[in-house]
């Protein structure tokens, strides 16, 4: 049943001297977005007055200059909503709306209906030149197609004559372009723009439909590079370009379009569409945010961008869709997270963004860099130590990372989850912090005499106070040797590192050491005011591991 032999490959144009792939791309080109339309007529609940309101809204907060708006002469609700437009004057003075209508002359008459008083207008007018369509849908040859394309424009010309205080834009797509042979296409649109007369000043616009998308994004830009060559007026033509994802490279069909000679592109937002979508202009647009040139549109935003376009359309937006998805700016992978925070915790503001995984800062989109790492069992120690320096300011020694995301990585492994930068603390406290049991530190004093440091101290063990001497280069090796002495263990410093929590002068000393007890290994965490007190509690806590242990395994 799956048999490809069915199938036929679509003809490339034979250009061996193409010349859009050595372009590229250095400004945006003019946006049109078709939500409105194209998008809302894919939906299997078409928008109310309420959404539609809004995603206009949307549209012309975002910067949008040609947006259009429905389909008139085929919808009651489309024709009201342009009324709507018009007379509450929701049109700002540099805002174009578009309205589709087919080649048929009371559809045009009623489309201009829907548009008196617009201060400004783009008619888009429409046949289909496809040879399926014209030999199993309309049963026509080429002639009769070209004639019902210069009826529907020489009509559309009329009736606009009957409304001189609008400023029109004559608009004309040969449905299925992609689909068409480029001669006969180059043919139909030809003739359109012999009954318009386009000049420079005065332009048409001429859109080139993949209404399905058939062949590669190179085809297609071959096809409209070649149209571009031999259409004819090409200085008084505005080429605009539509394409679909049948084949999942819209976005890519309307880049490579642009490179051969496009000027402008029409989609939706987050790609809604027929069938698999139309082109993206978010990802589009993003993509060239990305390369450095400015989109001409505001996506700042990225969380009223998804949360509207979800209400409006009731599609949810995918965790990977390409720069709004919730995940795109999030690393589980342990290299990926280290390779985040090393290149974060050097990236300069007054230099160009250079951050590894990360093809922009996320906050330039709304996001935060709470959500760019995330831990699972997956996860490395990078991804942890992160997440604890950002939410709480402590920079720990790759030592110690490893310690914490073992624990954090047991943790995951056997709950089966993700866990937060809180659940990450948790699971630091209770693992390194044990300066509460059942040995602790009630009092101390220190004295340098003759380069040497000397402590005093009393510890409870057990609720029996003992007290203790001892001498060494710094504090903590007076204490050890001091607590050595008592417990009749050697106890020996291997790691130490001790960091502020917070900047004020109330912030709290925190200790981290690696410690052994009679050859055994111990990692333990402390905090106090005082940084001194800090490290003696730090090593009061790895000797509780070691008694907790010992009273185990007797």
């Amino acid at each position: 049943m799956f048999d490809h032999t069915k199938y036929r490959p679509f003809p490339a144009i034979q250009r061996p001297h193409r010349q859009w792939p050595n372009q590229t791309i250095t400004a945006a080109p003019q946006w049109c977005a078709v939500d409105l339309r194209d998008g809302n007529q894919a939906l299997m609940e078409p928008m109310n007055v309420i959404q539609k309101q809004k995603i206009w809204k949307l549209l012309v907060e975002m910067g949008f200059k040609h947006i259009e708006v429905g389909f008139p002469s085929a919808s009651q609700t489309d024709f009201d909503f342009v009324r709507w437009l018009i007379e509450e004057d929701q049109i700002p003075e540099d805002v174009t709306i578009q309205v589709l209508v087919q080649a048929r002359d009371h559809l045009i008459e009623r489309t201009y209906e829907s548009l008196i008083g617009a201060k400004q207008a783009i008619v888009h007018v429409y046949n289909s030149t496809s040879p399926v369509q014209r030999d199993k849908v309309f049963k026509m040859e080429k002639s009769g197609i070209i004639d019902i394309a210069k009826a529907g424009a020489e009509k559309v010309a009329t009736e606009a004559a009957k409304y001189p205080n609008t400023q029109w834009t004559f608009q004309y797509s040969p449905e299925s372009f992609s689909s068409t042979e480029i001669d006969f296409a180059i043919e139909v649109c030809n003739a359109v723009i012999d009954v318009w007369k386009p000049t420079e000043n005065n332009k048409a616009i001429i859109n080139l439909p993949a209404t399905v998308e058939c062949a590669g994004p190179n085809v297609f830009a071959d096809q409209v590079e070649t149209f571009c060559e031999h259409i004819n007026r090409r200085e008084a033509i505005i080429v605009s370009v539509h394409t679909h994802n049948d084949r999942g490279c819209a976005v890519a069909a309307a880049e490579l379009a642009v490179m051969a000679g496009a000027d402008r592109v029409e989609g939706t937002l987050m790609g809604n569409g027929e069938r698999t979508g139309n082109m993206d202009i978010i990802t589009m647009a993003m993509n060239l945010y990305s390369q450095g040139i400015d989109p001409k549109i505001d996506m700042s935003d990225a969380f009223k961008i998804t949360k509207t376009v979800e209400e409006c359309t009731r599609i949810p937006t995918h965790a990977r869709h390409p720069w709004m998805g919730e995940l795109v700016y999030t690393a589980f992978s342990g290299s990926h997270q280290d390779a985040i925070k090393k290149c974060l915790s050097i990236q300069d503001e007054d230099q160009p963004w250079d951050v590894a995984y990360l093809p922009i800062n996320p906050e330039d989109i709304g996001r935060d860099y709470q959500s760019v790492i995330r831990v699972n069992s997956q996860s490395g120690k990078g991804g942890v130590a992160y997440m604890i320096e950002r939410q709480f300011g402590i920079e720990m020694p790759r030592w110690m990372q490893i310690e914490v995301s073992q624990a954090v990585q047991t943790y995951t492994e056997q709950n089966e989850c993700e866990v937060d930068a809180e659940t990450i603390w948790s699971i630091f406290t209770e693992q390194f912090i044990h300066e509460q049991d059942t040995t602790r530190l009630t009092s101390f004093e220190t004295q340098f005499e003759q380069g040497c440091e000397k402590i005093e101290a009393n510890i409870l063990i057990d609720q029996t106070i003992h007290h203790i001497r001892g001498e060494g280069h710094g504090v903590i090796e007076a204490f050890c040797e001091g607590l050595s002495t008592l417990q009749g263990k050697r106890i020996e410093i291997k790691q130490f590192e001790q960091t502020s929590m917070g900047r004020d002068r109330g912030a709290k000393a925190l200790s981290m050491m690696h410690i052994q007890i009679d050859n055994e290994k111990y990692v333990s965490v402390a905090m106090h005011e005082d940084s001194v007190q800090s490290s003696i509690n730090c090593i009061l806590g790895a000797l509780n591991q070691y008694q907790s242990n010992q009273k185990q395994a007797a």
